[in-house]
């Protein structure tokens, strides 16, 4: 019994002796004072924040300067006409169904019926011609050219009064 408790010292000796903490660290040690002695860095303060100030636009009322002028039947200086309104007899049309976003242009037709604007709306072309309504806001077609066709809508303006708003659709680039 005695012999095992010491095999078990000298092994723990030697187990031990192993883990002296020599020269072999040594290089480390010198590194880390070294890099303890040099000065210490200055952290920059933040530059002034500026806070973001909120821009409000006040032209949505007014026209496109986008949207070329139309014919005397657009009203240029958008101001309220209280002899502008939908006509609430008139039959709808089926383009009116759609909104005006969902329309595009995608050529004309000039044949013994006049002359027409070629409608893409979901992948079905549509014939339109000068004096047809599209569009949920009463747009009535005013003219038509060969990239483009010029809608007037009636729309309301907020203060139950309704205002003429030109629209444009040009040709899609195909």
């Amino acid at each position: 019994m005695r012999a095992v408790k010491n095999l078990v010292y000298i092994g723990l000796v030697l187990g031990l002796s192993g883990c002296d903490s020599g020269s072999e660290y040594e290089d480390l040690t010198r590194y880390m004072d070294e890099v303890r002695a040099r000065p210490k860095g200055k952290i920059e303060s933040l530059p002034d924040f500026t806070p973001y100030e909120a821009f409000t636009y006040g032209a949505t009322g007014l026209r496109s300067p986008f949207d070329e002028m139309l014919s005397s039947q657009a009203n240029e200086s958008n101001q309220f006409v209280q002899a502008v309104r939908p006509d609430a007899a008139r039959v709808k049309q089926f383009l009116e169904g759609f909104s005006f976003d969902s329309f595009s242009m995608v050529g004309t037709l000039n044949d013994d019926r006049g002359y027409h604007a070629l409608l893409d709306l979901d992948g079905s072309v549509y014939r339109v011609k000068v004096g047809d309504y599209l569009g949920r806001d009463h747009g009535r077609v005013v003219k038509i050219t060969d990239n483009t066709i010029h809608v007037l809508e009636i729309v309301r303006n907020g203060l139950d009064n309704w205002v003429e708003r030109p629209r444009t659709i040009r040709i899609k680039d195909s």
